[in-house]
This record gives structure tokens, C-alpha cells and sequence, in this order.
């Protein structure tokens, strides 16, 4: 199957690494223009573009404000005129042990849950009108393993965060079904990035690696095909699901 997703323009956040930067380089591979997020690695988002070509350019955000992640949205339309999908992909995990003071712990909270939950839902809010206005558009949501079977005792609010993908998630495609816009959500486990990097200085390699069903860790490549899927339109009729890409290492 050839998915061919020119024509579209699609939105990525943190896409300059991990597996935002894989995701960009798949969705322009498979034709679509790409606005590439970034926080921080200027130089790893334009070479990201260049990777992908002319049809890429590169946006600077900070998600940890609310203002900047609604004029991120409206600077892409600008640049490219419309969006057909935004794939919400930023995400932090802070290590936050529970018996860190008080001021610690909320900080890391409030940080975790600005940039992964309140940014997603101002760039969702962002979305629904402008995709309303054009006919139509879909929204994809990084979600986590740690959404349905929990995290480790340090990372109480990654998880919190990432169970709130799964619910926002299938209330767009409730909502927002009947005016052609879908919403999924993508759960992986590990995988091969600097964020399992630090799980794995944390708490070993084998803590990361034993649980999995397959003799491998999963790599960003393993992740982006199905958002190349799910962008293309070929199934629309998953909207509301939330899809497992987690070496076996967890099925609800």
C-alpha cells in the first residue's frame, strides 16, 4: 500500500527528535508539508527541513506557555494557509520522587502538565474551528503505555498526563465526528530515545528491556508508519481509538 499525503500540511510538535523527528520525516516522505515544532534545537529542526525538502520549515515554540502554543497553530496557517492535521507529539517525562519537597514536586507537576496536557489541549482548541471552517481535518494524540497501566512511583504526573491524551482524544472524535474531524491516539512503551535513555540510567536496562514480548527495544521507525496511516485517511473509521505500539510489553 503507497499512502500519498500530498496536499496535505501537517503539523508536528516536537518534531525535532525522538519520535516527532521520525514521524516529520515519514510524513514528508509520503508527500505532505510538514511544519516541524521545536522548543529549543533550532539546528535539529531545520535539519530535520532539509531532510524532507522544500516543502518543511521549521517553527519555534515554547509549550510551556499557553500564549505561545495558540500562536504556534496560527503561525503555521500563515505560512501554509491551512492545517489538515496536527499530530500533538511534545511531550516531557520529569524524574519527580515523591519525598522532594513540596515546592520541587508541584513545580515538576505543573511543568509536566503544562507542556504535555494544557499546550495539546490549547493547539486542540486552536484546531476545531480551523479544521470546522476547511471541511475537515484530523488531530492525533501522543499518548503513553503509562496512560492505562500507570508509571513508576517518580513519574506520577507523566502518567497523569498521558491518561489525559486518551480521554481528550475520544471526547474530539465524540464531539466533532459528525463535522469530519477524527482523533486518535497513539500509546507507545518504550522506545528508543533520549526519554527511555533516562529511564534506563534510572533504573537499568533490564527494567526497560524485560518486559517486552519481542527481543527488541522499539524504535521512533516503529512509530510512524501508523501516524502516516492515520493522517492519510484510510482509517477514519478507528476515530476515538487508541493503538498500542508497545512491543507487547502491555495489551488492555
Amino acid at each position: 500500500m503507497h499512502i500519498d499525503l500530498s496536499g496535505q500540511t501537517i503539523l508536528v510538535t516536537g518534531a525535532s527528535s525522538g519520535i516527532g523527528a521520525e514521524i516529520a520525516l515519514q510524513l514528508g516522505r509520503s508527500g505532505a508539508t510538514v511544519a516541524v515544532h521545536y522548543s529549543r534545537s533550532k539546528e535539529a529542526a531545520e535539519a530535520i527541513c532539509a531532510q524532507i525538502g522544500d516543502s518543511a520549515r521549521a517553527f519555534q515554540a515554547d509549550l510551556g506557555d499557553a500564549g505561545a502554543a495558540d500562536q504556534l497553530f496560527a503561525d503555521v496557517v500563515a505560512a501554509f494557509g491551512r492545517i489538515d492535521c496536527l499530530v500533538n507529539n511534545a511531550g516531557i517525562a520529569l524524574h519527580s520522587p515523591i519525598d522532594s519537597s513540596l515546592e520541587d514536586w508541584v513545580g515538576d507537576w505543573d511543568k509536566t502538565m503544562n507542556v504535555n496536557t494544557r499546550s495539546t489541549g490549547v493547539l486542540t482548541r486552536a484546531a476545531l474551528p480551523h479544521f470546522i471552517e476547511n471541511g475537515g481535518g484530523r488531530i492525533i494524540y501522543m499518548a503513553s503505555r503509562a496512560s492505562f497501566r500507570g508509571d513508576s512511583e517518580d513519574y506520577l504526573a507523566y502518567a497523569a498526563s498521558k491518561g489525559a491524551m486518551v480521554s481528550l482524544a475520544r471526547s474530539v472524535a465524540r464531539a466533532y465526528g459528525k463535522q469530519d474531524i477524527k482523533a486518535f491516539t497513539i500509546a507507545p512503551g518504550f522506545v528508543r530515545t533520549s526519554m527511555a535513555q533516562d529511564a534506563i540510567d534510572a533504573y537499568g536496562e533490564d527494567f526497560v528491556l524485560g518486559g517486552l514480548a519481542l527481543d527488541r527495544l522499539t524504535e521512533p521507525s516503529d512509530v510512524a508508519p501508523m501516524i502516516v496511516l492515520l493522517a492519510s485517511g484510510l482509517a477514519d473509521h478507528a476515530t476515538g481509538c487508541s493503538i498500542d505500539i508497545n512491543a507487547g510489553s502491555y495489551v488492555h
